[in-house]
Parts: structure tokens; sequence; C-alpha cells
């Protein structure tokens, strides 16, 4: 299927879309110690369309459907993230076959705007992800002690968590504390500030029982880590010049017993040198490295 191809069945037969969600082959599981590496392209929805040097890299449509089609094609990858119309693009394409999916819920706090901390759910609610056949949601939740408008995202991802559980489907939180530098929203990295984001984010809702994190790489990653029990994944953040630094960063978060995989986007679509396949292959042999056969994860 190409471009045209897509486009032809969005407009004649749409309905095919729900159809190929309703028969797609649903991820199984893992195996004990093996940890997940889910492809994350949800930045779009946003109007963050930037990866490395190039502001609108994401801003070509099938070229990034191509991108993910090659990573999720790698063996080792386990999961995409994205949103609706991302995540039917690749059913359509036979792409999702066999693979966790979580959809994302929160892309109304557009980046660089005013209200961009007052993160409305324009994507993704809970019905429509249990409808699609999905496994769960992901959430961006960003707290500005400043911003009157950061309550608003609070209350909206409690809500979320409560609704993605009752049917039991994950709920993947990604907590920031943040603040706005000349007016830009920065989220604040230093060790202190991310265990303040993982408090907050633990206790959401009436139950955690089925709630993950998504964190990045920070320093003293043992002391930030201890602050939840709950499943982390860590992200990738922007595309870093040096990848093998990143790569240093990712394994080092791996050795901590609550970190259980690998949330991914631009860093391994957009990767230096733009080798897709060689960037995912690279985050694959990290989660091969971290677990035992006996389902302990190294220290």
């Amino acid at each position: 299927m190409n471009l045209e191809d897509l486009v032809t069945v969005r407009m004649s037969d749409p309905g095919e879309v729900a159809a190929r969600l309703a028969t797609r082959t649903r991820f199984t599981g893992l195996a004990p110690g093996e940890r997940l590496l889910i492809i994350a392209a949800d930045h779009p929805a946003r109007g963050a369309l930037a990866a490395g040097r190039d502001p609108a890299a994401m801003a070509d449509r099938w070229g990034l459907l191509q991108r993910i089609v090659v990573a999720l094609g790698r063996p080792g990858v386990h999961g995409f993230l994205g949103t609706a119309d991302v995540i039917e693009d690749l059913t359509l394409l036979g792409a999702l076959e066999g693979k966790l999916v979580l959809g994302s819920m929160n892309r109304g706090g557009l980046a660089g705007t005013a209200f961009e901390l007052d993160d409305r759910f324009t994507g993704y609610d809970a019905r429509g992800i249990a409808e699609a056949g999905l496994d769960g949601g992901k959430m961006l939740l960003r707290i500005d002690p400043d911003d009157p408008a950061s309550v608003n995202t609070l209350e909206a991802c409690s809500r979320a968590v409560d609704e993605l559980a009752e049917r039991r489907l994950v709920a993947m939180v990604e907590p920031f504390m943040s603040t706005r530098v000349h007016g830009r929203v920065r989220n604040e990295l230093a060790p202190e500030h991310v265990v303040r984001a993982i408090a907050i984010a633990s206790g959401l809702g009436r139950t955690s029982a089925y709630t993950w994190l998504k964190l990045p790489v920070v320093a003293e990653m043992s002391r930030v880590m201890a602050t939840s029990t709950l499943p982390a994944f860590v992200l990738g953040g922007e595309v870093a010049d040096d990848s093998d630094a990143a790569m240093v960063g990712w394994a080092a978060a791996l050795r901590e017993p609550s970190v259980r995989g690998l949330a991914i986007g631009r860093s391994l679509l957009y990767p230096p040198g733009d080798d897709v396949a060689a960037a995912v292959d690279g985050a694959v042999s990290l989660l091969c490295a971290g677990s035992r056969p006996d389902g302990a994860l190294t220290r």
C-alpha cells in the first residue's frame, strides 16, 4: 500500500479503518525478564514537528510513516505510541500486527502557545482506545507551580487514569515539573524536580494498578527511580548530536529495577546519520544486555 492507496481508503471506504483495527493481531505479552521497546510518534498532533536540526522533519507524513514502518519491522521492537491518525495509517499498512499499541490522549497543549500547559484531551479518550482494540493510553502531565492552568491538566489526567483502569487498560503518564523561560515552556530536569513529578503522577486516580510512567534520563537515576514502584519507561527526548552519549544514558537507566523498557521517538526515527534500522537495533541491544534468562534484571 502506498500514499495514494491510504488516501483512497480514507476517501472511499473509511469503515475499513475500524474493520482492520478489529481484526488486528494483538500483542501477546513478554517473556519473563524481557523489556519493551516502544516507538513513539505523537509529536505532530501537538504542533511539534522538529527533529534534530530540521524544524519540519515530521511534517512529511509519508516520510514519517516509512520511518516508523522500518522501526516496527526490526526484531525486538514491541510496540507503538501515537495519535489516531498515525495509528490508523499504520494499521492499514499492516505495521501494527502483534504490537502493543498505546493511544496518545492529551494533545491540546500546543507547542509554543500561551495555553500550552492547559493540556486538553483532544486525542483519544478511554472509550476510543477500548473500541479501537488498543492496549492503553498515554498522557502528558506538565505542572508549573506558577500556572493555574496546570490543575486542569492534573484533574483530566486523574480522570483518564480512572477511565482506563475501569477497562483494564494501561495508563502511561509522562510527568514533568515545568516552568516558562522567556515565555517558552521548559521541563525541569534536575533530580529533585523529577522526583516530585513522579510522586504526583504515581498518586493519580482511584487505582495505580494499571499505571506506567514515561520518564527522562536525568542525573542520579537510582535516587529518582526510588520514588515509585510503578513500571517506568525511558523516553528519548530531543535528537542528540552525540547518539553514543544518549545510548549510555539509556543503558544506565535500564539498570534500575523499575525501568522496564524504552519509549523513544525522534531519537530513533531521525537519528544522526539517518539510519533508522541501525539506531533501532542499537536500542534493542541495550534491552537484551539488561535482561537475564531467569527474569531478573541486572544491576
